[in-house]
């Protein structure tokens, strides 16, 4: 077997780590691969970690033990985090976004797979002392954000659908009250999707008064389980929240329709103590 060269060993490693966030790798695995002895690899480790550390992509935490490795926890320094604040919060003040009834339009950013990715990082580094089995989102434009997250955290995610689908097989529905209209509307989850007890972790695109995310509070309560935490991408003012614990990206403070404005700024996330990290 080809020994590898110290360069291409740790641009081999970062590839790998960084593909399998939160999966522990055997440092075997690195030995065998590259024909290394292991403390030539934990050197290399130590290089890959001061870097990652050092450019606020994240940190590598090594488990030891005969069963024991390295695995790559996904961080975000607070300096990156504000940039990718900033793009969203410039994006979303652009007036051609207000449609008919004040409503916004949020389709494109949802679609931008760079800026999911990076929405991504950023709950994973809010939410990374949690122990979180699985993310819940309702339909339809939750999803892409909750798998964004999912990808960083490596747990799977579950859907809240609007409506019965026989596909679903049995299901567990509640009533909620939307906040805006104050309608009554059904949240239903398969039986099947979610073990009772599970830790979860809520994700949604938008909130307003927080109906939708309330009526999934209540719906893990049918399954015993506990919310581990809320993040909503976008909210917006209400005069009354529903829900009374949750993490915000950015705040939408108004939506002038007459002047054509939208007036938009960071969310709460500022203030966790899981984005308090040295700006690099």
């Amino acid at each position: 077997m080809e020994k590898w060269k110290r360069s291409a060993r740790l641009v081999d490693m970062t590839k790998q780590l960084m593909a399998q966030p939160h999966q522990l790798i055997p440092l075997t695995h690195f030995a065998q691969k590259y024909a290394s002895a292991k403390s030539s690899i934990s050197e290399d480790l130590a290089i890959i970690d001061e870097v990652m550390s050092s450019e606020g992509y994240g940190t590598l935490e090594t488990v030891t033990g005969a069963a024991g490795g390295v695995r790559y926890i996904p961080q975000m320094n607070l300096a990156h985090a504000k940039k990718v604040l900033e793009e969203l919060c410039e994006r979303l003040s652009n007036p051609e976004r207000i449609l008919a009834g004040g409503f916004l339009y949020m389709s494109d950013l949802l679609g931008d797979v760079n800026l999911l990715d990076k929405i991504g990082h950023i709950w994973a580094t809010v939410f990374a002392k949690e122990k979180i089995d699985v993310i819940m989102t309702v339909e339809t434009k939750g999803i892409p954000l909750a798998y964004a997250v999912a990808y960083y955290l490596r747990v799977p995610v579950v859907i809240v659908r609007y409506d019965y689908r026989v596909t679903e097989g049995s299901v567990v529905t509640v009533n909620t009250i939307t906040g805006s209209s104050r309608r009554i509307k059904q949240l239903s989850l398969s039986k099947r999707s979610l073990q009772e007890g599970s830790r979860v972790l809520i994700i949604d695109d938008f909130m307003k008064a927080g109906g939708t995310i309330r009526g999934m509070i209540e719906l893990l309560g049918e399954f015993n389980a506990e919310v581990v935490g809320v993040g909503v991408m976008v909210d917006s003012p209400a005069e009354e929240k529903l829900v009374d614990s949750y993490v915000s990206l950015v705040n939408i403070t108004q939506v002038d329709t007459k002047q054509r404005q939208i007036h938009v700024e960071f969310g709460n996330f500022l203030h966790l103590e899981g984005m308090k990290h040295e700006e690099n």
